[in-house]
């Protein structure tokens, strides 16, 4: 194998963090010092011995073997390819960070606006107070003042964000700090010539969300004829090179699809392909009773994803409420990522502005570096002192964090209890009872969102 780096992802060096990174679609890689001079001196040309040599150069007790190791993880990850391009590192702006956690993603809501009426939507249902929505200007100084903070990586998304016309702007500012971008979409209105000057823009990675496999399911869900439309999005994307994922929202209507759905990400020519099951927030858990899937239905699909995933990179998560294990929360809450809304807010997750309590700063009245290390919202549930018992002695309190503190709230009405997806929950009844009358009565029809 002669390596490089893989379609899709980016070398950089964050001064910030003082540490080299490897970007890729939707998600982040931080390197130590060894495995960085491994990585740079990966060109698509020197094999695994060559590479060794370099190194030996530099460095003593270089061992071919733990060289060997690290490109093998690598190439697992696709981050590596063989004949890939060469590994130069973009330097991104800023300046050594402040002692403490650093984020490394930022979701950036553009707008609430969409011409979808999915009913899944992880939206809020009540919409008005967002119209006010963060201009060109007050975006760019979020993306620079989210670089200064440590981001890496920025996902674009809505609503649907290219119903924004400074959409490539704010993607070239991101390019040109130095930062990832991913822009989620619904493809609707996705023609060559905009997606031209996205990737003119820099535009490093595209996701494009799909809801079926065929138009009439697909066209069900979207409240309108999207689905040749999305075919016509992915051809563009397709001819441009850009990395491809495709997004499928997994519900009790599309779950025993699985692998039709499949199929139509390659026909689409997808790299990667998301299965996300529904998240109750928003319009999504306004419409729960008819969206969630039966544990049978759960399973098959489990058996499924397992089916398809050696034919794409598939990412697939199992839904908790019928594991007994809850998920970690943005891989711990306040640890890696965070959330501005069309209008301002900044949020742990995505679902956090319904939790009881202070009202989530705006980057209209505070800086991003304050809110992110001193706002009340973003302390109250970091780390694990917070976490009641049984969650305060558990072995797994840093591998899940306590779980999901908005399921937790909406089921138990205290967002510090524990999550009660866990079976140790002692509220874990209350989310099973839920979960098994799932597919057992009749389904009410399902309340399409819509924009107000």
């Amino acid at each position: 194998m002669r390596p490089g780096l893989a379609k899709g992802a980016r070398l950089v060096h964050d001064p910030v963090r003082a540490t080299d990174a490897l970007l890729y679609p939707e998600g982040s890689l931080l390197l130590d010092e060894p495995a960085a001079a491994v990585v740079r001196a990966c060109d698509g040309r020197r094999d695994v011995d060559a590479i060794v040599t370099l190194l030996s150069g530099s460095y003593e007790g270089v061992r071919r073997e733990d060289v060997t190791a690290l490109l093998a993880d690598l190439e697992e990850r696709r981050l590596l390819a063989g004949g890939g391009r060469p590994a130069v590192a973009d330097i991104c702006a800023g300046s050594a960070a402040q002692q403490g956690s650093l984020p490394v993603g930022m979701l950036a809501e553009l707008t609430y606006r969409c011409p979808l009426r999915c009913t899944y939507c992880s939206n809020p249902v009540r919409i008005e107070p967002f119209s006010d929505e963060l201009s060109t200007a007050e975006w760019l100084d979020v993306l620079d003042q989210a670089r200064a903070l440590g981001v890496l990586q920025v996902h674009f998304s809505g609503g649907e964000p290219l119903l924004r016309a400074d959409l490539a702007d704010l993607i070239a500012h991101t390019r040109r700090l130095g930062m990832y971008s991913n822009l989620i979409t619904s493809g609707i209105s996705l023609t060559e010539r905009r997606l031209a000057g996205l990737v003119d823009a820099g535009l490093d990675h595209l996701q494009l969300s799909i809801q079926d496999a065929t138009a009439a399911d697909g066209d069900a869900v979207a409240g309108i004829r999207a689905h040749d439309r999305k075919i016509a999005a992915a051809a563009v994307v397709r001819a441009t090179g850009l990395p491809l994922t495709v997004n499928v929202v997994l519900h009790a209507g599309n779950v025993d699809r699985i692998e039709a759905i499949a199929d139509f990400a390659v026909a689409l020519g997808a790299d990667r392909l998301e299965l996300a099951h529904t998240q109750f927030y928003g319009w999504g858990l306004r419409n729960r009773a008819t969206l969630m899937p039966s544990a049978d239905q759960v399973a098959r699909a489990n058996a499924a994803a397992a089916a398809v995933h050696d034919r794409l990179d598939l990412v697939y998560v199992e839904p908790d409420y019928h594991t007994g294990r809850p998920k970690p929360c943005m891989n711990g809450w306040g640890s890696r990522q965070f959330v501005v809304a069309p209008t301002g807010p900044v949020l742990p997750c995505l679902a956090a502005g319904q939790l009881p309590g202070a009202t989530p700063a705006t980057t209209r009245e505070a800086a991003l570096a304050e809110i992110w290390h001193h706002s009340e919202l973003f302390n109250r549930y970091r780390g694990t002192d917070w976490m009641p018992q049984p969650c305060g002695s558990c072995a797994l309190r840093e591998v899940d964090f306590g779980g999901c503190r908005c399921q937790a709230y909406q089921l138990t009405g205290d967002p510090a209890a524990t999550d009660p997806a866990c079976s140790l929950s002692p509220h874990h009844g209350d989310l099973a009872a839920v979960a098994a009358s799932a597919g057992s009565v009749p389904r009410p029809t399902p309340i399409p969102r819509r924009y107000r």
